[in-house]
């Protein structure tokens, strides 16, 4: 899998570099622009949590732009040269971890010193282990899912405010204000997931892929993967066989799968053992439409607090 988005991101980046010298100058011009009309800073997101996160510190201060469609899944998206071209016209782009966007490194590599500050939302948060099948082999990997748990949430808001406030000086008090007001909501939601989660009967959450380990750590409760770190993989024979035999063990009764991958791999063992199937939001894309209804991160990790209090406390 990372393979693929090695050589994707290495091609897309050669493409890239025959624009940087126009684009540098186009960026140059809007920075001399920007000055004297005080334009708003431009900041790239990559996939929903980071848009949601940098647009509650942000506020109408900057333009914030979604890199990912939301109906894409994260783990898949492969940048283009159009993207390329977006990114480097941005004078900040947030993203959540090189282990979640694997492209990044090699195409913040390529950008020079006239292009954007990247700005790595996860720093000094220390990642979990996490386990990667690929071809029946087990390997290795950093968990990148950090934004599943309320607490690490706020974490990743202080380095996204911290980076606003950096990049465009004249607004620091009102970013700060922003991030200390929705780092409050984060710190309420945490609050609610400790007071609902503590009593559950059961602890074992039976994911589709490992996307849940900071949250199951954060509230004790024990996550039991299908697949690994990534939802296209898909678990071997044998894997299926123990996962059959530890729902039955543990009386599971709930098998979660999320919205922007095939619930397949999760309705068949849930068939297998007597269980049913139920969304959990991994929250890596929202549509536009959902957003319009008023969903967005909170109500959306609300949402899936209301499904865990349900399932476990069967």
């Amino acid at each position: 899998m990372k393979k693929k988005y090695v050589t994707t991101a290495v091609v897309a980046v050669a493409c890239f570099s025959l624009m940087v010298g126009c684009s540098t100058k186009s960026r140059s011009s809007n920075e001399t622009n920007k000055s004297s009309t005080d334009e708003k800073i431009h900041v790239t997101t990559t996939f929903y949590p980071m848009y949601e996160f940098t647009k509650q510190v942000a506020g109408d201060k900057a333009d914030v732009e979604l890199l990912i469609p939301s109906t894409v899944e994260p783990h898949d998206w492969e940048p283009s040269p159009k993207d390329m071209k977006n990114i480097q016209q941005s004078d900040l782009v947030v993203y959540n971890s090189p282990y979640m966007e694997t492209w990044e490194p090699s195409i913040e590599k390529s950008i020079n010193s006239e292009g954007p500050t990247f700005v790595k939302a996860s720093t000094g948060i220390e990642l979990m282990n996490g386990i990667e099948e690929e071809k029946g082999k087990q390997t290795h990997a950093y968990d990148p899912h950090v934004w599943l748990s309320p607490v690490l949430a706020q974490k990743e808001v202080k380095n996204i405010a911290k980076a606003l406030e950096k990049a465009d000086p004249d607004n620091k008090d009102y970013y700060e204000k922003n991030s200390e007001k929705y780092i409050d909501q984060l710190k309420d939601l945490d609050k609610k997931y400790q007071s609902t989660l503590k009593d559950v009967r059961n602890k074992e959450l039976v994911t589709q892929h490992a996307a849940f380990g900071y949250l199951a750590k954060q509230y004790g409760l024990t996550q039991v993967p299908i697949a690994g770190l990534s939802p296209e993989q898909e678990p071997s024979a044998a894997k299926l066989a123990e996962l059959k035999k530890f729902a039955q063990t543990h009386h599971v009764k709930t098998i979660y799968f999320e919205e922007l991958t095939s619930p397949k791999v999760a309705k068949t063992l849930a068939e297998e053992v007597g269980a049913k199937t139920e969304v959990l939001n991994t929250l890596e894309g929202l549509s536009k439409e959902q957003q319009k209804q008023g969903l967005d991160y909170i109500e959306a990790m609300e949402n899936n607090l209301k499904q865990l209090q349900k399932s476990l406390s069967e």
